[in-house]
């Protein structure tokens, strides 16, 4: 039994608990919350947030608190106070609008979908038909899409949009992807997309984002080492309910996605000897620790935890902040 095992209690039963790890917050969804913070230290409140700035509710609820006010288009803010743009990106129109206004503007874009941003407009200017892998309708699918004209990038959603899209030029395309999809999912289509055109332009570097990849490997870890996965996380947030998928299909008998721990069903323990835990990359650690806290109260708990791979990365606050 480990430090973080209670002192078991006559009657108990025992239960084991692996977290993931990583888990929870990425580099750029830190950033982003951040940058909310500041603003609003240095601004003074309101501060407008056009769109959540990352899917957990606990999150945005605790901003909301500090003085933020999220809105989903930019004329629902007030010219004279400061809007900040959410992690997920946002179409070219929402900066120039903002200029437009003369409003003072804090873009917290993710840099690694600030990388497929200029991936696109590379494919663009070189004359590519380009096409996103992505979820219709996703802040970051339509932040992409939104960086060029209109009708020039088509959204794929599945093999089967792969395996019917039809280029006008098939010598001349490129493929771009969300960040935050299932990279086995992602590998399927990207592999057709080959095969169909062995000269289509992919991106230097992945764009599925470290912290994605990172996640999922983990998951798929826990699936093998336990019977029941819960999933820490919003139902809007698109890694979360990967990392829920991947898990099932890595082999665990159940797998959940909640936002706290009041989403917790306890007929899941029926027969579960472990339990892997883990959380998206919106997700705050308390909410990880809230779960523990409560299942402790009904188990005696020994907690481990298995580590996929270290994050070190830190993404820089805009200059606007830090001067």
């Amino acid at each position: 039994m480990n430090a973080h095992s209670p002192i078991p209690s006559p009657g108990r039963r025992e239960l084991r608990v692996v977290m993931a790890s990583p888990r929870g917050f990425c580099a750029g969804v830190d950033r982003a919350i951040q940058i909310v913070e500041r603003t609003i230290e240095k601004f003074g409140a309101p501060v407008y947030v056009r769109h959540e700035i990352v899917h957990n509710r606990h999150v945005v609820d605790r901003l909301k608190a500090m003085g933020a006010v999220f809105i989903e288009e930019l004329h629902e803010a007030p010219a004279d106070r400061p809007v900040v743009f959410s992690a997920h990106g946002v179409p070219k129109s929402v900066p120039a609008e903002a200029r437009s206004r003369e409003m003072v503007y804090l873009d917290a874009t993710c840099p690694l979908v600030s990388k497929v941003h200029v991936e696109a407009q590379k494919h663009y200017d070189a004359g590519r038909e380009i096409v996103l892998i992505g979820h219709a309708g996703h802040p970051e699918v339509v932040g992409t899409m939104g960086q060029l004209p209109e009708g020039v990038v088509t959204l794929i959603e599945d093999i089967d949009d792969a395996r019917a899209w039809v280029p006008r030029d098939p010598a001349n395309v490129a493929f771009l992807t969300q960040t935050t999809l299932s990279v086995d999912d992602t590998a399927a289509m990207v592999d057709l997309l080959k095969q169909r055109f062995p000269g289509i332009a992919a991106p230097h570097k992945e764009d599925i984002c470290y912290a994605t990849t990172n996640r999922q490997e983990a998951v798929k870890s826990l699936a093998e080492a336990s019977e029941l996965v819960l999933v820490v996380g919003s139902r809007n947030s698109s890694n979360s309910v990967r990392l829920m998928e991947v898990a099932k299909r890595a082999g665990a008998a159940e797998a959940q996605l909640i936002e706290d721990a009041r989403g917790i069903d306890w007929s899941w323990f029926e027969g579960v000897t472990t339990v892997g835990l883990t959380a998206g990359a919106s997700a705050p650690e308390d909410l990880v620790q809230g779960v523990i806290d409560a299942i402790a109260t009904r188990y005696d708990v020994t907690v481990d935890e298995l580590v996929e791979a270290r994050e070190t990365v830190t993404f820089k606050l805009p200059r606007l902040l830090t001067t």
